[in-house]
């Protein structure tokens, strides 16, 4: 019986395990076309935003790479995705999205490849993020909506855009995860 409840137990906790880490599963293509997933960030504390190169909030690139800059060597990662389904802000292809962040806002962290973030053609990442069996279900409100996801790959705040990447509650929240063995 203790074998049975044993099994029980480690498959249970296998299945969670697996959903957890489902959105680090997801196919994505980095700015640059190559294949990945957010899996290549595993054990890793990931900052999952939706960007805009001609939006109000574009000036939050300033601070999402400061906070990259403070925190990428305790093990934060910070994942720009490229957006327009918001007013038709973010219009340029990929390479004049990579042009327009490494000139205009020298940001380092990984841009990956335009996609939506709602819709009839939202991409299965942002459907894992705010679908109804999300933690954080329901759609994003606009461009710099942040998702951030613990070193387990488990989706544990989301931000909306307002919020800017020097708030106390998204640097404690990034903090605490970090500081998980």
């Amino acid at each position: 019986m203790k074998l049975i409840t044993l099994l029980l137990t480690l498959c249970t906790m296998a299945s969670l395990q697996a959903e957890e880490s489902k959105v680090l599963s997801v196919p994505l293509k980095d700015i640059n076309g190559k294949d990945t997933s957010l899996k290549a960030f595993a054990g890793k504390t990931i900052l999952a935003i939706n960007v805009a190169s001609k939006c109000g909030n574009t000036k939050q690139y300033t601070g999402l790479e400061a906070l990259y800059q403070k925190y990428k060597d305790k093990g934060l990662v910070i994942v720009g995705f490229p957006c327009n389904d918001f007013g038709g802000q973010e219009p340029g292809t990929n390479e004049e999205i990579k042009t327009f962040c490494s000139t205009t806002y020298p940001i380092t962290f990984p841009l990956m490849d335009k996609l939506h973030v709602k819709g009839a053609d939202q991409h299965p990442l942002y459907k894992e993020l705010t679908g109804a069996g999300s933690a954080f279900p329901g759609d994003v409100k606009w461009n710099f909506g942040k998702f951030l996801i613990g070193k387990d790959g488990k989706v544990l705040a989301r931000f909306e855009p307002g919020v800017t990447p020097d708030d106390a509650a998204l640097v404690r929240a990034i903090e605490a995860d970090l500081a998980k063995k």
